[in-house]
């Protein structure tokens, strides 16, 4: 009888692979391509970059209240075309794209119903997928409780990730952030602190290439997920943890059928060219309302990093909208605790007296409602529609320019409705937005046309509270170009000129990396809003030549190349706006960095300006002729910027 029953399954497994239905197709180019297959009645897929497997096979799927879409699906269709756009987007790293790809729209049936369609985007350089929930006679709503969609790494892999914290831990209870520290080249089976990895996700396969994952158009129709590790090489997607926004809302998502999801995104290269380069979270996304005036992006000065909260004081804050204006800058952030130490009449008074000077303000706020601890005020002012309006209605009267909003509370779907809110209504008063203590931004820069930049990230704050920070920035900053910021606008609030974080620049946590690096990380790090951590005493105890580099550097790019790198070793990287370009390196490794610069991106003939360090880190700027290439190196904790 075993020998009857055991014949039978293997002729059952021979006939569902005889009927398995696969689908491929490749990017413009030919080189990269996904196949598509609904073996056993669970769809999978698998990406080749030429004849390189960098995920294979890897599930599809989701579990809802009305279907579980992840298993006795058969695929029907599978539609493919070509598709292209062009679009100009002047806060990101890449101002003009021509975007090509090849889209594949696989359908899946259940029980002779059509449930659900994966649409499938392939560049040269990215695979993207996203779902269609199909609704039903009796549903028009649904919950999506989870997905099955994976990504399964080749053995060997290692992986660059930061580990997603437990919910309502650290300060104040306001985790998770995003901002822990990266583990480098670790070994995949581990799944962070228990709670998974918070996106993007690096992934170096053995010595053929790289692989990015992450996510991007998530608004306040659904959940941002976080990427769990299952067994092995398989990574999935995890909805957020219960815990998050003290308990409040749910983790699934809640939808309107049909509904689309977000795009989970994997950019694929053979070296980190395409990680720094690709723009596939703006790709794939619409601009969700208009902008209400054309926003101006730029620098500003920003007192807390160095002063702390003593120096949120109407004096200081006039000082600091001189010092921009010495600087050329645009804005002054005024941080937490401005309501109680200035008062909203002194405010009104700084504000005008920074449009005498053509500075505009920015003020910081507390998201928070009732999700966690942090008590720095203003607070209770962005969680509902109503103060919400009211506050920004009086800011516009006075002329205020944008606003940090803090302390978030997760990735549940109603924060995320959260800051779509927010920047709804700050569009509705011409008010630009940046975040912290936050999500990262997912497509943001052009979704919302107010959106400015995002910290999601362990930011400077960290060097002024604690010596280990500071003894690993150059190691972290090399982190952030190959991983973090390569998704979307980082607020760092770093490039300080301060040898030490401290008003007095004599005492606290000392910056042990050099002038030269500062110059360079305001290139490296990309947001077209950029609070720099420098002081007005820079004017006259940092070198003139480091000034004056700091008054002229751009905020917003027209292109990005990558040159060289290492996450956690070092970084070499060039952008341009306009017809300058500026090539920055930095170097984190214990040992000098000797290293071929190639020159080609500048005008041939063109004179060029040369910031490099010595051995004991004492900056100098010198002219050099344009060459091919050029050999330099770069010291420990040191930088490089060569410009036209």
């Amino acid at each position: 009888m075993k020998k009857i029953l055991c014949a039978v399954l293997a002729v059952a497994s021979m006939w569902s692979s005889a009927w398995a239905t696969e689908k491929s197709f490749s990017s413009p180019d030919g080189k990269l391509t996904v196949v598509v297959n609904d073996q056993g009645g669970a769809p999978t897929y698998r990406v080749t970059l030429g004849e390189t497997e960098f995920l294979g096979k890897s599930p599809l799927g989701l579990r809802t209240n009305i279907g579980d879409f992840t298993q006795d699906l058969t695929m029907t269709d599978c539609e493919v075309k070509e598709v292209s756009q062009n679009y100009d987007l002047r806060n990101i790293k890449q101002r003009h794209v021509d975007y090509r790809a090849t889209e594949a729209v696989c359908s899946f049936e259940q029980k002779g119903r059509k449930v659900m369609e994966v649409v499938f985007r392939v560049s040269n350089r990215d695979v993207a997928y996203r779902y269609t929930i199909m609704p039903t006679r009796s549903a028009l709503v649904a919950v999506v409780d989870g997905e099955a969609s994976g990504f399964q790494l080749p053995e060997g892999t290692t992986t660059f990730l930061c580990p997603q914290s437990t919910p309502m831990g650290g300060f104040a209870r306001t985790s998770p952030s995003y901002e822990t520290s990266y583990t480098l080249d670790d070994q995949m089976g581990k799944n962070g602190w228990g709670q998974g990895f918070s996106f993007p996700c690096l992934f170096k396969v053995g010595e053929k290439g790289w692989v990015l994952i992450s996510e991007t158009g998530v608004d306040g129709d659904y959940v941002a997920s976080r990427l769990l590790n299952e067994k092995d090489g398989l990574y999935r997607i995890g909805f957020p943890q219960a815990g998050e926004c003290n308990g409040w809302g749910s983790t699934s998502a809640q939808v309107a059928l049909p509904c689309q999801t977000p795009w989970r995104t994997i950019t694929v290269g053979t070296t980190l060219a395409n990680i720094v380069e690709t723009t596939v979270p703006f790709d794939l996304v619409d601009q969700k309302y208009e902008a209400s005036q054309d926003y101006v992006y730029g620098k500003g000065s920003w007192s807390w990093i160095i002063g702390m909260d003593n120096s949120c004081n109407f004096d200081e804050q006039k000082r600091y909208i001189d010092f921009s204006a010495a600087m050329g800058y645009q804005s002054v952030l005024i941080d937490a605790l401005w309501d109680k130490q200035i008062g909203k009449e002194k405010i009104a008074e700084l504000a005008a007296y920074g449009k005498t000077k053509g500075v505009g303000l920015y003020l910081w706020y507390n998201s928070n409602g009732k999700w966690n601890d942090a008590p720095q005020s203003p607070i209770g002012k962005m969680d509902k529609s109503r103060e919400r309006r009211a506050e920004m209605a009086w800011m516009k009267s006075v002329g205020i320019k944008g606003i940090k909003v803090d302390f978030f509370g997760g990735d549940k779907q109603n924060m995320m409705q959260l800051y779509e809110d927010i920047l709804s209504d700050a569009n509705d008063f011409g008010i630009l937005c940046i975040f912290h203590g936050c999500t990262l931004p997912r497509g943001w820069e052009r979704m919302y046309p107010n959106y400015a930049s995002s910290e999601a990230v362990l930011a400077s704050e960290n060097l002024h509270f604690g010596q280990g920070a500071c003894d690993a920035e150059a190691r972290n900053a090399t982190i952030h170009i190959f991983v973090r910021n390569t998704v979307g606008s980082m607020d760092f609030g770093g490039s300080t000129l301060n040898k030490f974080y401290n008003a007095n620049n004599q005492s606290g946590t000392r910056r042990v990396t050099s002038d030269v690096y500062a110059l360079a990380t305001a290139v490296l790090f990309q947001s077209a809003v950029q609070h720099f951590a420098l002081a007005p005493n820079n004017l006259t105890d940092a070198p003139a030549w480091a000034i004056d580099f700091m008054k002229e550097v751009p905020t917003t790019w027209d292109e990005v190349k990558f040159i060289d790198g290492y996450p956690g070793k070092y970084a070499i990287v060039a952008r341009r706006t306009g017809s300058k370009w500026y090539v920055v390196g930095i170097n984190a490794e214990k040992q000098p960095l000797k290293v071929n610069v190639p020159l080609d991106m500048f005008e041939k003939g063109a004179p060029l300006k040369m910031y490099s360090d010595d051995a004991q880190l004492n900056g100098s700027v010198k002219e050099i002729k344009q060459k091919k290439q050029i050999t330099v190196t770069i010291p420990m904790n040191g930088g490089l910027v060569i410009n036209n």
